[in-house]
């Protein structure tokens, strides 16, 4: 029978373990890693029209420029069309990380709504074995991260970035909110596993057990 177990604690560990793959996988698809040396459109200047200065920005395989005869409108997409054509070798490598990463969460994330309804897989705690996916899951995360950095040096960047960008030196370029929404996914991941321990003690109680032996199919504790 199909016991339908929801603890504060549990309830916590999955909301929290969705949010972080989503957050992985926005992180991952955005433009947004790195924010390029400030430019003028030199096309919206023939125009007669002073647009300021833009900032085009770079991802591990797309990337934002602001296109247009009078320069207002914005062009996204990957500039890589095929897996070879990424900026780096390193940022390759990043790739493979990260999105080994990525699934790895996001199989966890899908199997933590199940939890609510069965809490071993062959007489294992899903919590126990969710938590150890979700710490791998981040140590992966965490390789891709650091080798993101060490392709700063690639032609492509120094296009983006100047002539004084080398690996861990991104010159005149800033870090974007993808990045760092990649770190908070990270940190996530590695909260997550911790997170699993304590849903497996809170749907493990002496207080839930009770209710399971009155019979109940929907159990709520706080």
């Amino acid at each position: 029978m199909c016991h339908v177990i929801v603890t504060c604690r549990s309830m916590l560990w999955t909301l929290l373990s969705i949010v972080v793959a989503f957050a992985e996988l926005i992180a991952f698809m955005s433009p947004d890693w790195l924010l390029g040396s400030p430019r003028s459109d030199s096309s919206a200047s023939g125009a007669g029209v002073d647009l300021g200065e833009y900032r085009p920005s770079l991802g591990l395989y797309s990337r934002c420029l602001r296109v247009g005869v009078r320069g207002i409108g914005v062009s996204c997409g990957p500039y890589a069309r095929t897996f070879g054509e990424v900026a780096s070798g390193f940022w390759q490598a990043a790739m493979l990380f990260l999105a080994a990463g990525i699934l790895v969460l996001a199989g966890v994330a899908c199997i933590s709504i199940f939890s609510l309804c069965f809490q071993s897989i062959l007489k294992k705690s899903i919590f126990n074995i969710c938590g150890l996916l979700q710490a791998i899951g981040g140590l992966l995360l965490m390789v891709g991260l650091m080798l993101y950095p060490a392709g700063w040096g690639s032609e492509k960047v120094i296009s983006y970035c100047g002539a004084e960008a080398l690996p861990f030196r991104p010159a005149l370029c800033s870090l974007g909110w993808a990045f760092y929404a990649a770190i908070g996914g990270t940190l996530g991941s590695f909260l997550c596993a911790v997170l699993s321990a304590q849903a497996e003690i809170a749907t493990s109680s002496d207080k839930v057990q009770e209710e399971i032996e009155e019979g109940k199919s929907l159990i709520c504790l706080l």
